[in-house]
Formats: C-alpha cells, structure tokens, sequence
C-alpha cells in the first residue's frame, strides 16, 4: 500500500508523523518543566505566633459571669416593673387632681 505513494505524498506523511511527534515532544517537555518548577518552590511552614495568647477563662469564672448577668437580669425586671407601678400611680394621681380641678372650677361658679 505505501508501495503506490508518490515521493510527495510520502514526505507529506512524514511530515504530518514529525508535527504530531513535535507536539507529543513539546507537552512532555511542558510537563518535565512544570514538575521541576513544582520542586523548586519551597514548602510553607505554618506561621508560629510572637504575642502572648490570653489564658483561658476557668469554669469557676464562667460560672461567676452566670451568675451576675442572672442577678442583673433580676434587678432590670424588677426596675422595670418599679417602673410600671410608677407610671400607674402618676396617673392615678393626674385623673384625680384633674377630676378636683373640675370639681372647683364647677363651684367657683
């Protein structure tokens, strides 16, 4: 079959076989290159701190910070509800003084 191949057609082919080779060559190389690049680079080592890191709280501690936002929520609810009351009697106070108000501009007259 290559028998019937004209000199063209066979440096043709050689030709194309050369190209696909020069490519096959060109990545491999590619490849060697990128594998060596790869080794060059040094490897990262974890970063070690220089500062003093805070001690931990104990449990003695985080039960001790329970323990005031518990008391403070306390004493907010009952602050609140002085409030309340507070609020409550002013205005008991307000209706009854306005309530006396009307009372003597009625007999004024």
């Amino acid at each position: 079959m290559n028998d019937d191949l004209t000199p063209l057609d066979k440096a043709e082919a050689a030709a194309r076989e050369a190209a696909v080779n020069s490519a096959a060559v060109q990545i491999a190389l590619a490849a060697v290159e990128l594998a060596k690049a790869a080794q060059a680079q040094p490897t990262r080592q974890p970063h070690h701190c220089e500062h003093q890191h805070k001690p931990r709280r104990s449990a003695g501690e985080w039960i001790g910070i329970a323990c005031a936002v518990c008391v403070g929520g306390v004493g907010v609810a009952f602050a609140s509800l002085a409030l309340a009351i507070l609020g409550g009697v002013a205005a008991i106070v307000v209706l009854v003084l306005r309530d006396m108000w009307r009372d003597m501009q009625r007999k004024g007259r």
